[in-house]
């Protein structure tokens, strides 16, 4: 159906979108004080609204129970595609909230750390898994204090929304701004951000594991070492370096990309310590309560790309009409001082 409406009609239909309610749901759970957006309030990029309801109390008691014999044996013989894997991110939260082993190892990997210098680890941000509560929904993000000292960011992202730079730094920015009433500035906890991403940040100049730190552009002098941000791009494993491979982040990124448990498997062969998480990872996709509220996510985050797509096409749209009316009154404008050339006026 065409659209004829115009930027000042356009802004009538907020009373519409209140009306419907699935937009309405909509803003419900997409935090709308983003970006501005034609209906006079803002448009969403995907920040999610943090829910007291949905989170975890500190400190976290594991959702599933230890892994039986029987869950291994069924594992060992799993095979065909994996529904919900590592790229998924309520699984990804989901999977490094109940396997803190996996995630003192992912850490150490993408870091290059040694594990022996890791003291505590804790996500201060975790959900309460296998609950759904209709209109709200969690920040995807994962928030990690390590040695009480540096404050990590965790974030799988899939969808190239042009805007990654821009908030990842968004992201790192909060959480660098960490201290508290009283406390000196030397004393603000290090922030650290490690994304990964399913597509090319820079398309021009592809690169596995990117790491980037506020430097003096002349002589390249590190201004600070606690502003820190790394990048993993999922679609270049095979540029992964040596220094890479021998912390075994190769191995990570192809965990997080396996379509089918036979993947999973050989990959636990090749790196042992990733058997637990692929455990983990299997219990997940085997727990009803898990799969259910998956599922609820997954078709919640469709409806946000078709609600981003309306408005996307209806903002085209009414910038094409605003620009046809700005023509017309050109033209009238034209016409009506040719008329007064002649002694003609038209109010």
């Amino acid at each position: 159906m065409e659209n004829n409406l115009t930027s000042k009609e356009l802004s009538g239909t907020e009373n519409f979108c209140t009306q419907n309610s699935d937009i309405e749901a909509f803003h419900n759970i997409y935090d709308t004080s983003t970006s501005p957006g034609i209906f006079g309030t803002r448009m969403p990029y995907g920040t999610i609204k943090a829910s007291a309801e949905l989170s975890a109390p500190l400190p976290y008691v594991k959702f599933l129970p230890e892994p039986t014999e029987e869950l291994r044996y069924n594992l060992k013989h799993a095979s065909g595609k994996i529904k919900y894997g590592g790229t998924n991110n309520y699984i990804f939260q989901a999977f490094l909230q109940e396997n803190n082993d996996a995630l003192k190892s992912l850490i150490c990997s993408v870091l290059h750390m040694d594990p022996e210098t890791i003291i505590s680890i804790e996500i201060t941000n975790p959900i309460l898994l296998g609950k759904y509560i209709e209109g709200k929904t969690f920040i995807l993000d994962i928030k990690v204090l390590l040695n009480n000292n540096i404050i990590i960011n965790l974030e799988m992202q899939i969808e190239n929304q042009q805007n990654w730079p821009e908030r990842s730094l968004g992201y790192l920015c909060r959480s660098f701004d960490n201290l508290n009433s009283g406390e000196e500035y030397i004393d603000t906890k290090s922030a650290i951000h490690i994304g990964f991403l399913d597509f090319h940040l820079f398309p021009n100049s592809p690169e596995f594991h990117a790491t980037y730190k506020l430097l003096n552009i002349k002589n390249f002098h590190e201004y600070t070492d606690k502003f820190v941000l790394h990048m993993v791009d999922l679609k270049c494993i095979h540029l992964a370096t040596k220094e890479d491979k021998a912390h075994e982040m190769d191995k990570w990124a192809a965990f997080f990309k396996a379509k089918t448990w036979e993947e999973l498997i050989m990959l636990a062969n090749q790196m042992p310590t990733l058997q637990s998480s692929v455990e983990t990872l299997y219990q997940l996709n085997t727990d009803e309560q898990i799969r259910e509220t998956c599922d609820r996510f997954i078709r919640a985050e469709s409806r946000e790309r078709g609600y981003k797509n309306y408005i996307a096409k209806l903002t085209e749209e009414v910038a094409e009409k605003d620009a046809e009316i700005a023509k017309q009154e050109k033209e009238n404008e034209y016409l009506k001082s040719l008329l007064a050339e002649h002694g003609i006026h038209i109010e």
